[in-house]
């Protein structure tokens, strides 16, 4: 991970050891047979299948497709990246510039039958590059820094080739699980051809780039009334169906040229309010959420819980525009949250880092502390100074149900209405980026990138740029010239003194300006039956589904 350590940055910083997928097979072995079906209870809803969206990224669907959408890597039970050779392999051929290779797999084909090709390497670069536009990506980090995919249409080969001084230290996070979307899907329904979406981007056709953007951005969208056909999968689980209560049913992919999926069928919930019910009834095998989001849990003797922090860090994401539009107004909000007391009731230390937030390390822990203090502790005197007496109101949004997250709001508009601030709870099932974008909650209380799970790619290089300018997850639109320098910097910098005066410069910046407010890192909490085998949670966003096809519930 980024940031992890000197070491491990000077060993350019990803690790791509080769783990394999079968990891806890030989406990599959146990009990007397195999269940035929799964069910995964997940942090958030089910909106998208493209989790590249800003909408998508902060989403469960992370979670649901790890195994369903593979890419050249996946994420490990530690959040490290872990190359995916059923997939396809990549190879480091230059380092200055950083030139990569890339060969799928001769058998890699979707479950439509169509073959997998590097032309769905070329729309995932175009989409969150930054070059051309309509595409409402997530992030462009390390996508940006690529000057060009030299591909054939329909080939299963590319040279992926970095700009000048450009050698982002986290290339294999690039092109991994579920960031690979079927690009013959978009180029069948706007009738492009054999070939049409690469060719769209190498003539730099903005008619055609146009229509293949807004095809990206909502194509992909999940109802009930999906037409299957735009749904293909490149994993051992294919998308089956969609239900009105919003959840999804993945069945094995008669396709997958690797090992087949253990279980046939796993259906994915969205969290809901009935958790404790449905633990109660036996009725979820297992569960994969935010510690603290649906309450204290009960759990009966047949369940296992396991609580880990995971790489992302929960925090007030301020609206660009509006009552906290202004600095002296965000600044007086974090003045009189009481951080200490968030920070304790989550049973973890305060959490400081904004541009080194991936990991628990020196640079992490150190980023921020001296200019952060002043923020940790409640102080209405000092926030009422900082608006010059004036009155403010905020809604605070979050995604319900999520008992945590309310109590974290009732405890900011306790100690803040001495300061003359009106804190409203704003949650709602649909509050989350897109909410906060369009002006209709104030402030978002979640975690990286306005996820209600971890929301962290596992790497700080990647996660930094949710505060550098155009990346679609910057929910406050936070504009400095100087910060994207720094976040530019610390992606291709592995010298561990370079990497902290560059973290020492940027905090007191950050604290001034104060575009969020990081509290804590978040908990994972893992609830399985006693009669599951081989699941692992995972601190970053695709959580405890990274190994889904290896899951086995004993009958």
């Amino acid at each position: 991970m980024a940031h992890r350590s000197a070491t491990a940055r000077a060993r350019a910083a990803v690790v791509l050891a080769v783990l394999s997928l079968l990891a806890g097979v030989g406990l599959t072995s146990c009990g007397s047979g195999s269940a035929g079906e799964i069910d995964y209870a997940v942090d958030g809803t089910l909106t998208t299948y493209n989790t590249n969206t800003v909408a998508g990224a902060a989403s469960s669907g992370p979670q649901a497709f790890a195994r369903t959408l593979t890419g050249f890597a996946y994420h490990g039970p530690d959040g490290q990246v872990v190359a995916d050779h059923d997939f396809g392999t990549m190879s480091v051929v230059g380092r200055a510039p950083l030139v990569l290779d890339y060969v799928i797999n001769d058998n890699a084909v979707y479950s439509d039958g169509k073959p997998i090709t590097c032309d769905d390497m070329v729309l995932t670069w175009a989409a969150q590059s930054g070059r051309f536009p309509g595409f409402d990506s997530a992030s462009r980090a390390g996508y940006r820094d690529i000057g060009s995919v030299d591909c054939e249409p329909g080939q299963k080969r590319a040279r992926v080739s970095f700009a000048q001084d450009r050698g982002f230290l986290d290339y294999g996070y690039l092109f991994a699980a579920t960031s690979l979307m079927p690009s013959h899907v978009i180029a069948d329904e706007l009738g492009l051809g054999d070939g049409g979406v690469v060719t769209a981007f190498r003539d730099n056709d903005l008619n055609a780039i146009e229509n293949i953007a807004k095809a990206w951005n909502t194509i992909w969208d999940l109802k009930p009334d999906i037409d299957l056909k735009r749904f293909p999968s490149s994993g051992p689980y294919r998308l089956d169906s969609v239900s009105e209560d919003g959840s999804v049913v993945l069945v094995a992919n008669d396709k997958w040229w690797g090992t087949p999926a253990i279980t046939p069928k796993v259906t994915v919930w969205p969290r809901g309010a009935d958790i404790q019910e449905r633990v109660n009834e036996g009725s979820f095998d297992v569960v994969d959420i935010a510690t603290g989001s649906s309450g204290l849990l009960n759990l009966p003797d047949d369940y296992v819980s396991t609580d880990t922090p995971s790489a992302g860090i929960e925090q007030l994401i301020f609206a660009p525009r509006g009552p906290l539009g202004a600095p002296d107004a965000r600044r007086a909000v974090a003045l009189c949250t009481p951080r200490d007391v968030i920070a304790r009731n989550a049973e973890m230390p305060i959490a400081n880092a904004r541009l080194s937030p991936a990991s628990e390390d020196a640079f992490s822990v150190a980023e921020g502390t001296a200019e952060g203090g002043r923020f940790s502790v409640a102080n209405p005197d000092a926030a009422r100074d900082a608006l010059d007496n004036r009155p403010l109101t905020v809604r605070i949004g979050y995604q319900t149900p999520n008992a945590r997250l309310a109590a974290i709001v009732g405890a900011i508009a306790k100690a803040c209405a001495p300061a003359g601030i009106t804190v409203q709870d704003a949650g709602s099932e649909t509050a989350g980026p897109i909410a906060l974008r369009n002006n209709e909650i104030d402030a978002l209380l979640a975690s990286t990138g306005g996820a209600a799970g971890a929301g962290s790619s596992g790497s700080s290089a990647i996660d930094a740029y949710t505060l550098h300018v155009g990346n679609g997850n910057n929910l406050p639109n936070y504009n400095n010239e100087r910060i994207d320098g720094i976040i530019d910097a610390l992606a291709v910098t592995s010298d561990p003194k370079e990497l902290a005066r560059l973290l020492g410069e940027g905090a007191p910046i950050l604290w001034n300006d104060v575009p969020t407010l990081p509290l804590y890192r978040q908990q994972r909490t893992v609830l399985t039956s006693n009669k599951m085998y081989a699941v692992s949670g995972n601190p970053t966003r695709w959580g405890a589904g990274w190994n889904m096809d290896r899951w086995k519930l004993s009958k």
